[in-house]
């Protein structure tokens, strides 16, 4: 496993409605020396699997840590191939032979804080043939104080561009160049998908989500990746030292590679509140169908299937 080496990246910093926005900086980065990591191509199997015109959901309940302290909550991943434009960035509706086929994962995150609710999605379209990258990440949040857009393209040419839209004074940003590197967005996709998902020391950008809600820069961190097998799961853990935060996903060793759940460990809350706590997510249910078809009044017994 070679690691990534990052030169160059761009910042930006997120804030919560009591604290007080700060100018946003960006730099033009660096052109990097090496990203020679490939994770390889999908499987025959992948495609028996994915390719039967209904998508994948699975249901999650969530303890998501915040103020320092642990809220209820649900979660959900939604996992379903589409056509995707690389020029548009968006779902090809439209015949073309640039297309890319995509595994779309749309990532949902429902809780509540005191009286406010919290509502994040995240949304990543990865390339279901070849690809090291998503042609592109978006991620919004939404709560009482405002809300917040974030989006990372990929134009393939070495770079990503990425953006932010917010109510926040001070933390919106126009498309920026930012140098490229692994994703953990990606890597939910790249262990469904990918023989061999990395391992050893990298260079990282952290979730979208995680740098909305820890306040930190989104640039490519070092980190350390593992994987231990126990019973018929594997133990997939990425550890950020420079953050002090560690995620370990749990997925079936067995074909699809299904997740099971993971846990986030990180510091939450601000002043006498900050504390180390860990954010749990455990499957509820899984199934596979047409959700798009689903739509009916009678169909929300698939919502009390799901447990949500």
């Amino acid at each position: 496993m070679k690691s990534v080496l990052i030169i160059g990246s761009l910042s930006f910093l997120v804030f919560s409605c009591s604290e007080t926005s700060m100018d946003i900086i960006a730099a033009e980065p660096k052109i990097q020396e090496d990203l020679s990591f490939k994770t390889g191509n999908s499987s025959k199997e992948d495609a028996d699997y994915w390719y039967h015109s209904k998508a994948e959901i699975t249901s999650f309940k969530l303890q998501q840590a915040r103020y320092g302290e642990i809220h209820e909550g649900t979660a959900t991943f939604v996992f379903v191939t589409e056509p995707f434009s690389p020029t548009n960035f968006v779902k090809a509706d439209t015949p073309d032979k640039s297309n890319i086929s995509v595994l779309k994962l749309n990532q949902t995150r429902k809780f509540n804080t005191g009286i406010y609710p919290y509502s994040i999605m995240t949304s990543s379209f990865f390339p279901f043939k070849k690809g090291d990258h998503s042609i592109k990440v978006s991620s919004s949040s939404q709560e009482w104080c405002g809300h917040t857009y974030m989006e990372v393209q990929n134009p393939q040419n070495g770079h990503f561009g990425v953006k932010v839209d917010s109510y926040f004074e001070g933390e919106s940003k126009e498309m920026t160049k930012s140098v490229a590197a692994l994703m953990e967005d990606d890597i939910w996709t790249i262990i469904r998908l990918r023989e061999n998902p990395p391992t050893g020391r990298v260079s990282m950008y952290p979730s979208l989500a995680a740098t909305r809600l820890l306040h930190i820069e989104y640039k490519p961190y070092s980190c350390n990746i593992s994987a231990e097998n126990k019973g018929s799961s594997t133990f997939y853990t990425l550890e950020y030292p420079e953050l002090d935060r560690t995620l370990t996903i749990e997925f079936e060793q067995a074909h699809p590679h299904k997740i099971i759940g993971w846990t986030e460990n990180n510091y939450s809350g601000f002043g006498a509140k900050r504390k180390l706590l860990t954010t749990t997510a455990t499957r509820m249910k899984s199934i596979n169908t047409d959700y798009w078809n689903r739509n009916s009044v009678a169909d929300s017994t698939y919502r009390k299937e799901l447990n949500l």
